[in-house]
């Protein structure tokens, strides 16, 4: 039976005739092999390097024509957050965000059965003060028609002068009643106007003809232009801005405000809507500095607007030497950031992204533009090329594009 007996060494795998030893041997090359693929691929990530990207921009006239260049936002000069002159709850909204709204429209109500009950008892105080000079009125009559009589009896000597004097006395005390009478209808009906200014209130209208930007409050929240109520209240029922009013504010740095003069010729291109270059013109130099960023406010107005202009939009504008004709050519050249051009040997070239590798393009470059290269040949409008390449980076070459920094 010793001699029958299979040594664990030379025992096969009953289902696949392997020994033991064969397995163990192909676990440990298949751990090494997935080891050595993982340290491939770190070392080949490593080799790849990361860039940062930026985008081919078609040439404009404006920037040919250009004397300086800033951005800023599309502003109101005339905005208001539409609020209620006195504390109640609100009964009716009648409008949505992007309604447009002429001036007077009725936007929202509040409640109103506790003023409109004044409103009818000043007016009903109005009519009884009235009534009072009209029974006065009628006495006062009367007593002038009893005076006339008893002068008459008294020049014939059929009365005495004492009956003419009381009747004298009691058309001047008549007078003086309605006279009385008069200004207490007078107090009745300024408190009426007053009641009705109270009244009014109550109905919240556009104070100018615009588009509504914001909805601030509902059906059933109080209201108060005060916030009487702390958190719980109100102070407006929503904005209006007068779309007529929109121009740019831009901030230009110190150093060449000098160069930006009222009424100076401009073009304002916005980031939304980078083909639409609207003219313009400088309105005015705003007279103070901002410390903290060494600018200075400017305000530009736009000549052409329309739908797609909206409030703190942002744009470019182009502070022009003159006039330029919107109809003519734009200038020859592509606009890149001048870091995306470096120099290899005497040429100027720049990388443009294709898929995961980069292509060097060498370039014939015109004079810049602020931070902005001028090529005229070698690149085309809308293409990708690297920012700040490294001195290592050839064509053919992969790349890894840091996704926060893409642009």
């Amino acid at each position: 039976m010793k001699e029958l007996r299979i040594d664990g060494g030379q025992r096969e795998d009953v289902r696949t005739g392997l020994p033991a030893w064969a397995w163990i041997s192909a676990v440990v090359l298949l751990v090494l092999g997935l080891g050595a693929a993982g340290a491939w691929w770190w070392w080949r990530s490593a080799q790849v390097p990361e860039v940062q990207t930026g985008t081919v921009q078609a040439r404009t006239f404006a920037t040919g024509n250009a004397v300086l260049q800033a951005t800023g936002y599309v502003t109101a000069r005339r905005s208001a957050t539409v609020s209620t002159q006195i504390t109640g709850t609100l009964t009716e909204v009648l409008f949505e965000e992007g309604d447009r709204v002429t001036k007077g429209q009725v936007l929202a109500r509040l409640e109103d059965h506790a003023l409109r009950a004044a409103l009818d008892a000043a007016r009903a105080s109005v009519k009884s003060a009235q009534a009072n000079v009209g029974a006065v009125q009628a006495q006062w009559l009367q007593a002038q028609s009893d005076l006339r009589r008893q002068e008459e009896l008294a020049a014939s000597g059929m009365t005495t002068r004492q009956a003419a004097e009381q009747a004298r006395t009691a058309v001047n005390s008549y007078a003086a009643q309605l006279e009385a009478r008069r200004r207490e209808v007078e107090t009745a009906a300024a408190q009426a106007a007053q009641t009705q200014v109270n009244f009014d209130y109550t109905v919240v209208r556009a104070p100018f003809s615009g588009v509504i930007t914001a909805k601030a409050a509902q059906v059933g929240e109080i209201v108060s232009p005060l916030s009487a109520g702390g958190g719980f209240t109100r102070t407006g029922v929503g904005t209006i801005v007068d779309m007529e009013s929109l121009e740019v504010d831009v901030d230009v740095n110190e150093a060449y405000i000098g160069q930006v003069k009222a009424d100076m010729p401009a073009e304002a291109v916005l980031d939304a809507y980078p083909d639409w270059r609207i003219p313009s013109h400088v309105i005015a130099v705003v007279p103070a500095a901002d410390r903290g960023k060494a600018t200075v406010k400017v305000r530009v107005a736009l000549e052409q607007k329309d739908q797609r202009l909206v409030p703190d939009m942002g744009v470019r504008v182009s502070f022009l030497a003159a006039r330029t004709d919107t109809a003519s050519a734009p200038p020859p050249g592509v606009l890149v950031p001048r870091v995306a051009v470096v120099s290899r040997g005497e040429a100027s070239v720049a990388f443009v992204l294709n898929g995961q590798r980069v292509e060097q393009r060498r370039l014939r470059a015109g004079t810049p533009v602020g931070e902005q290269a001028v090529v005229l040949e070698g690149l085309k409008a809308g293409e990708t090329v690297v920012l700040s390449p490294p001195d290592t980076l050839k064509s053919g070459d992969e790349v890894r594009v840091t996704p926060a920094a893409a642009r």
